[in-house]
């Protein structure tokens, strides 16, 4: 599995980084235009991230216009629903405007509320089918 996390807190980041690096390997981003470009290489090199884990208030460019512009890519390479990368989104914000917006208009399959737990990244793998047992790959 190949993860994307996309988060311009640095606890933030490596504590996601330590909930997912058993399941496969981990690549950053610190704002949503690292994460686009990160997208856009791993695609041409046909190795695709499996998740993305994204926060929404970020500099540069936000969760919600990054989302946007992988979801275009994504229609522009042809690649179907059941391909396509998951996303969590995550974020402090608690309100129903920026989970709305990340599901029905971006597309993303979770929406998770700092502070993040363990167990409910665990739980969104098994949902999204994705955790196939710890692999200690880095």
């Amino acid at each position: 599995m190949k993860f994307l996390i996309v988060e311009d807190d640095l606890n933030s980041r490596l504590l996601l980084e330590v909930y997912l690096s058993p399941y496969g390997t981990v690549s950053t981003a610190s704002n949503g235009q690292e994460a686009v470009g990160a997208y856009l290489d791993a695609l041409d090199k046909g190795e695709p991230f499996h998740l993305i884990c994204m926060d929404i208030m970020m500099p540069e460019m936000n969760g919600h216009e990054a989302l946007s512009q992988i979801r275009q890519i994504e229609r522009e390479r042809d690649i179907d629903m059941l391909n396509r990368a998951k996303v969590i989104m995550t974020t402090a914000l608690k309100d129903n405007i920026n989970a709305q917006k990340a599901f029905y208009e971006e597309g993303c399959e979770a929406y998770l509320v700092k502070p993040i737990k363990k167990q409910a990244v665990t739980d969104w793998l098994e949902r999204l089918g994705l955790a196939f047992g710890q692999m200690n790959v880095k």
